[in-house]
This record gives C-alpha cells, structure tokens and sequence, in this order.
C-alpha cells in the first residue's frame, strides 16, 4: 500500500533520505504516533554516525617474504624451433597467385563486355 507523497523507491532509501523510519520508537510505539502514555515521541533521534558493527574496510595486507613465489609443478617444455622460411619461394608463390588473379579478373570483364554489348545490340534492333 502506497501513501500519498510517497513513491516505489522509498522501500530502498536509507533513513534519512526522505523515507520513513522503519524501526519502532524507543517507547514501542510505530513512529509518528503518540507514545502508550498519550504524549507526543517528542524529537526524532539524531542519525548514527556509524552504524554498529558495520564496514569497517578491507583487512590489513601482508606483503609476501621477497623470496616467495607460488609452486612450481609442471614445467613445461621450451619452445620448438620453427623451420627456416624460403623467401624467394614465398615471393614467386604469391607473384603466380597475384598474375592468377589479374588474369581471372581480366577474363570476367571481357565476358561481362561481351554480354553488355550484346544485351544492347538487341535492345537497338
């Protein structure tokens, strides 16, 4: 049930953030009503300025002995040698491949050319 003036995120404000207080008055009586003798609660409680048992920061850190350093159990192999590169057959390889495909190039716009022409000498007749 909402109240007028009040919105969905009240449920998730802090107290003291504009939304009600939700634990009880130190008489026991909810907040905002009078007290079980019939007097007003009187002043609302000043907020905690720490809240019991709470974050108090990170644990303090020890720094390692400078000669640790974590175990070791498998040691891996090193790294194999590659095969030495031939690289002027490298560049004879890419030089066919480079004239293979200026050559496939070539041939597909003579092709397209051709049908081009012929789609409008038929388009003229």
């Amino acid at each position: 049930m909402t109240t007028p003036g009040s919105s969905a995120d009240d449920y998730w404000r802090s107290p003291g953030v504009g939304a009600p207080r939700a634990e009880p008055d130190p008489a026991g009586a909810p907040p905002g009503e009078p007290d079980p003798a019939g007097a007003p609660s009187g002043e609302p409680d000043p907020p905690p300025t720490a809240p019991p048992g709470g974050y108090t920061g990170p644990p303090p850190t020890i720094p390692p002995p400078a000669d640790w350093h974590p175990p070791l159990h498998v040691q891996p192999p090193p790294p194999r040698q590659l095969p030495g590169q031939d690289l002027t057959a490298l560049d004879r390889a890419e030089q066919r491949a480079q004239h293979l495909t200026w050559t496939v190039g070539a041939v597909v716009v003579v092709i397209l050319l051709a049908l081009s022409c012929a789609f409008c000498v038929r388009l003229v007749r």
